[in-house]
């Protein structure tokens, strides 16, 4: 992402949308008003509800905080596999009392990423993210809430601990990225497939194999903000209203109608999270 490059121009609307994973914070809100402000402009464009979600401890806090600061916010918290190694006693205390917020959908982001260990500093190793991983899914057993994963080249290796541990009753792949192999492996073991900007990306080419084959209830839709800004705005701040472009994009892999697309996604996103229709 390039703060060099414009912001996208707002894309025609789509019927009532949910941005599944976005960030609300690294979007650059940081009060009631400000989380106000991108929510406004993503529902002038039909994003009418968006899940902002938690890589650490301070991010957790603030999405709780956004989720009550304005009813078309809800929030998932955990942290993230690559910061596996601060869950210490405290850490997972204060996680596990803001996940029993009733207005925290999901534990997430969790799971294992094999990318980053050994290139980035401070990055929690496989063991580690590993234990994390195993204590967040407890977790969201316990509260029966969403499992919202975090996968970056740990395929069968994500799979394995969730035959190990036993996955919660609704497990999300947040930004899927993998093959058409793997999809088909998740949509039979039941879990529900996320979509994000790179779906858009024409070099993503196992990924626009495996889009057609989840079926419209195994599938929701994401900004996954400010990162993967869809094509062709790629390298620009993204941002929840910019979630019609993907939805576009992925309907014509899907030879899709994108009102059909971005209904079903809805009331896929809709029973996934528990979320409640916006009033007005």
């Amino acid at each position: 992402m390039s703060k060099d490059r414009p912001a996208p121009e707002a894309p025609a609307p789509l019927f009532p949308l949910v941005d599944s994973h976005t960030h609300l914070d690294a979007c650059g809100a940081s009060d009631a008003a400000s989380v106000t402000a991108i929510v406004d402009r993503a529902a002038a464009v039909g994003v009418e509800r968006v899940v902002t979600v938690a890589d650490d401890l301070a991010a957790a806090q603030f999405a709780v905080d956004a989720a009550h600061w304005d009813p078309r916010v809800y929030a998932a918290v955990a942290i993230h596999p690559t910061r596996a190694n601060v869950l210490d006693d405290a850490t997972r205390a204060e996680i596990e009392r803001l996940a029993g917020d009733p207005r925290v959908v999901a534990v997430g982001e969790t799971g294992l990423d094999f990318y980053w260990p050994g290139k980035l500093d401070g990055c929690a190793t496989v063991p580690e993210q590993t234990e994390g991983f195993r204590w967040h899914i407890d977790l969201a057993k316990r509260l029966g809430k969403t499992l919202m994963i975090h996968n970056r080249e740990a395929d069968q290796a994500l799979l394995q601990v969730l035959r190990d541990e036993g996955a919660p009753e609704t497990v999300i792949f947040h930004c899927f990225s993998s093959d058409a192999e793997m999809a088909r492996e998740c949509v039979d073991a039941g879990y529900v497939l996320s979509f994000s900007g790179t779906v858009s990306f024409k070099n993503a080419k196992a990924l626009r194999e495996a889009a057609p084959l989840v079926p419209s209830d195994q599938l929701i839709v994401e900004t996954d903000a400010p990162f993967l800004t869809p094509h062709p705005f790629r390298g620009a701040p993204n941002e929840p209203y910019c979630l019609p472009y993907t939805v576009r994009a992925l309907a014509e892999i899907r030879g899709e109608d994108p009102d059909d697309l971005a209904k079903a996604s809805t009331a896929t996103a809709e029973r996934v999270y528990g979320l409640r229709p916006v009033s007005g």
